[in-house]
């Protein structure tokens, strides 16, 4: 995550030492007037702190779950309808680690539960937890690996307090051959859920290919952009695909974004290698009049990104959703040979009108490490995400950020050492 943008600091409050040896997602919700923080501590524990918002001092709470070098390990939180919290993370092909609370809005009260539904649990990977359209919470996750992987959704039952499978079926499905990585599913302006996908054929990050896409009312009843439904599982022959990138040629699964322009419209923003061999953005927007999907060139970089092999990379592009402001569509980006910028898009045809620096409005020193070979990570309030270049978050002026310190991605190979822990900071901006 990016920090908010065009927004001034109003406080900053420290919650906790946390371990810095690696990039690894962390969570943060704010549900009422409760704040909840996720992280891996400084001897690397499974940490949930809480807060009133009226206070500033933090309660943790330790898990019996210890991180070890692996970037894919990040922790998901959510809570129910009845305000028990709900936390899962440290998995990369390993055994379901799930807590849930016994008492609402409470993280001491957090215990381990074993099971979901209690089979195609022992490789679990990437937990995601959605609102489903009546509200209901939905816990996605990968089972399996790269390279041969499903993803499954279950159902929480807050009467019952028990998980169901959402989908008879997987929603996505490799068939033993692939893996599909997704980016959402996230709703949009027209009230379904939007999702975007790459398939990679195995652990090794040059074969992914073929970006795709689906829509659905309720996450269970599933079908391409002109309308046609598409049976479960969806395949890689099912024709959702956007883009018919092949394996080698730069796409990504972790740089693949979905947005909206100001007609609604679904745009998916990528990158891979142009005719000549380089590197390049793209953004995808379904045609209606046309039935088909128009592909816009956004870059024109002399530069390859030759990314490959296994474990988690270490950025050399970036790409963010492309948003409304004004009248034109805006998307930022960063490069790791020309930097940061920011491109003014035509409306109509998505060609870039200008490329300008990027602007955030925040203190320079927020987006610098203040130790020596560290980046900066940042993870936005799972409970009210930006929904605005400006960041703001409908009806609530208040942004809330947490920002830490870590040694960059190593492929998720250990270290020498473990270097010393880093200040995990929650920021609120107004």
């Amino acid at each position: 995550m990016r920090p908010p943008r065009e927004r001034s600091v109003e406080t900053v409050l420290d919650v906790d030492e946390v371990w810095a040896g690696h990039p690894v997602g962390f969570d943060l919700l704010t549900v009422e007037n409760r704040q909840f923080v996720a992280y891996y501590d400084a001897e690397r524990w499974l940490t949930v702190a809480q807060r009133d918002l009226d206070e500033e001092e933090w309660t943790q709470t330790a898990l019996d779950e210890r991180v070890e070098w692996d970037s894919h390990n990040d922790i998901a939180m959510s809570v129910d309808a009845a305000g028990h919290l709900h936390v899962s993370g440290n998995m990369h092909v390993d055994p379901l680690v799930y807590f849930r609370s016994t008492e609402p809005l409470d993280a001491t009260t957090l215990e381990r539960v074993d099971a979901l539904v209690g089979r195609d649990e022992d490789a679990v990977t990437y937990p995601t937890f959605l609102d489903g359209p009546d509200g209901d919470l939905v816990f996605m996750y990968r089972d399996g690996g790269s390279g041969d992987g499903r993803r499954l959704l279950n159902a929480y039952d807050p009467e019952a307090e028990t998980w169901r499978r959402l989908l008879d079926e997987p929603l996505l499905d490799g068939r033993g051959e692939m893996n599909a990585y997704p980016t959402g599913p996230l709703r949009g302006p027209d009230g379904d859920y939007h999702l975007a996908w790459v398939w990679r054929d195995t652990p090794d990050a040059a074969t992914n290919h073929d970006l795709s896409y689906a829509r659905s009312p309720d996450l269970v009843d599933w079908e391409r952009a002109d309308g046609r439904a598409l049976d479960l599982p969806i395949t890689v022959d099912d024709g959702a695909v956007v883009d018919p990138v092949p394996a080698g040629d730069g796409l990504l699964n972790s740089n693949v974004a979905v947005s909206f322009d100001a007609e609604g419209r679904p745009v998916l923003s990528y990158h891979r290698h142009d005719a000549d061999g380089n590197t390049q953005v793209y953004d995808a927007r379904f045609d209606g009049a046309a039935d088909e999907w128009t592909v816009s060139q956004v870059s024109d970089w002399d530069y390859r990104w030759a990314f490959g092999g296994h474990g988690t990379l270490d950025d050399e592009i970036l790409v963010d959703p492309v948003r409304v402001v004004d009248d034109r569509l805006v998307q930022t980006f960063w490069h790791a040979e020309y930097g940061p910028g920011r491109w003014i898009l035509d409306p109509e045809t998505l060609a870039v009108e200008r490329t300008d620096a990027p602007w955030h409005g925040l203190p320079e020193e927020l987006g610098q490490p203040t130790t020596g070979g560290h980046e900066v990570q940042w993870a936005a309030d799972a409970a009210k995400p930006p929904d605005s270049e400006t960041g703001d978050n409908n009806d609530d002026t208040r942004t809330y950020a947490l920002r830490w310190e870590t040694l960059p991605a190593n492929r998720d190979r250990a270290r020498g050492g473990a270097p010393e822990p880093t200040t995990l900071r929650l920021y609120a901006f107004e």
